[in-house]
């Protein structure tokens, strides 16, 4: 964990509001170590784009600190900041040439010609596009633009690259493509990254830590499989990945294991996260792939319990299966598309199991 004093980026007490009365950021504190990818997730109007245009100066703060290397930058125009910045519509200038797009920024800087040619070279050869210099955006497709959106960024040797929603226009298979690109880009040339996406998937693939927003707060901060496999409150459990939950009351606590009552009786075992008292309401949350019906399959100590198969979704590597379960539709086991694999049929009885550690109690929402 960086703590705010050797923090490469931080945020202290940082507050944003727009018309003075109600607030998008919320007392945001973070610290961003030298050279990590940061992704801030969440849902529209979160908070998460208003963060990154205050640190890159195009939003100011309404109250608090925001430190860059060490230095107070509340007051720091944008151009000089020294960062990149990618942007999901690339913001590209259509008359010039790649090459052109990429000497710009250097040529405010005021650097020499020569200087100038070894940057652009050098920047066009790590996103491999080297041979299009001479090409305007208009030829380029958009997997070739965000490229030289991204070249753009890093042409002036930036210790800091923002970017925002920068894989949102493309399709899906160059955007995961191109998720790895910017990861290894970020491994091999030891920059810091902070990144916004609502793109859960993008996140848990990219980064080294996660800040989940959500109502201008930071609901949690971690590295993804953390925040995948021990969300910390209701409102991740349920935006990372898909998730299945069980309302239900608290019937005994016991440090972190917690005894839950379901709506239709059944007692079920869970770890206990965000269960306050004994008789509260509680949600738990269980990640389909933790969920069998084989009982060889079982896990040692599984909880087993009534379902009835619903419906079942081919999707290539697995079958969605969704049931009934405690009374309630929507419950989600996911099985492996496997040779040999176990029919099951809709109206089918069958038993589901997980083990304890996989049921977390959390706040009921």
């Amino acid at each position: 964990m960086t703590s705010q004093n050797d923090a490469f980026v931080a945020f202290e007490h940082v507050q944003k509001s727009y018309d003075g009365v109600s607030l998008v950021v919320k007392d945001l504190n973070l610290s961003i170590g030298k050279g990590e990818f940061l992704t801030m997730l969440g849902p529209s109007g979160s908070g998460k784009t208003t963060c990154l245009m205050m640190l890159a100066g195009f939003e100011t703060a309404t109250h608090g600190e925001i430190r860059l290397d060490g230095k107070p930058i509340n007051q720091v125009p944008p151009h000089k900041r020294g960062i990149g910045m990618v942007f999901q519509n690339y913001a590209l200038f259509p008359h010039m040439t790649v090459g052109e797009n990429l000497a710009f920024p250097l040529e405010v800087r005021g650097m020499g010609k020569d200087e100038r040619e070894t940057k652009v070279k050098r920047a066009l050869d790590m996103v491999q596009m080297g041979n299009f210099i001479n090409r305007r955006p208009a030829q380029l497709s958009g997997g070739q633009q965000q490229r030289i959106a991204l070249a753009r960024a890093l042409v002036f040797d930036p210790k800091l690259v923002l970017m925002d929603e920068p894989l949102g226009a493309l399709d899906k298979q160059l955007r995961e493509h191109m998720q790895f690109e910017i990861k290894h880009l970020h491994e091999t040339l030891g920059i810091t990254v902070v990144y916004v996406t609502h793109d859960q998937g993008e996140a848990l693939t990219m980064s080294d830590r996660v800040a989940v927003f959500n109502d201008g707060r930071i609901q949690q901060l971690a590295p993804p499989a953390d925040l995948y496999e021990r969300p910390e409150n209701s409102f991740v459990a349920q935006f990372i990945g898909e998730n299945n939950k069980l309302p239900g009351v608290i019937e005994e606590l016991t440090g972190d294991k917690a005894l839950v009552r379901l709506a239709t009786g059944e007692l079920i075992d869970a770890t206990a996260v965000n269960a306050k008292e004994k008789g509260g309401k509680t949600l738990v949350s269980i990640r389909p792939e933790r969920v069998e019906f084989k009982a060889e399959m079982m896990p040692e100590g599984a909880h087993m319990i009534d379902a009835e198969v619903r419906e079942i979704i081919y999707m290539g590597d697995i079958l969605r299966v969704v049931l009934r379960v405690a009374g309630a539709d929507g419950f989600v086991m996911k099985m492996r598309n496997t040779l040999g694999q176990t029919r099951l049929d809709p109206g089918q009885k069958i038993k589901v199991g997980w083990h304890p550690q996989d049921a977390r109690a959390l706040d009921p929402m």
